[in-house]
């Protein structure tokens, strides 16, 4: 697969990015960087399952997605979250 849907958020100080179709995650200090992070770890796991038919991957559950939406504690996220298409 080349085509994967990424959601973002602000976690200070840092932003993190989620892939929904297999629930590997990004984190950088930048939307970019995260977005870099999580292309990288995508690319290594679809390089590792030409080799490990073992390794699980499953779409991400609503229940899983809601708990990476929930923010922790009482600060008011000033950042939007986003939903971008990463071509890996």
């Amino acid at each position: 697969m080349d085509f994967y849907t990424t959601v973002l958020r602000k976690s200070d100080p840092y932003w993190v990015a989620l892939c929904l179709e297999n629930g590997i995650v990004g984190q950088g200090s930048t939307k970019k960087k995260a977005i870099e992070r999580l292309k990288e770890a995508i690319d290594s796991i679809e390089e590792a399952k030409k080799t490990d038919l073992d390794i699980y991957s499953a779409p991400l559950s609503i229940k899983e997605l809601h708990e990476f939406l929930t923010v922790e504690g009482l600060e008011v996220i000033s950042e939007p979250l986003e939903m971008r298409a990463l071509y890996a």
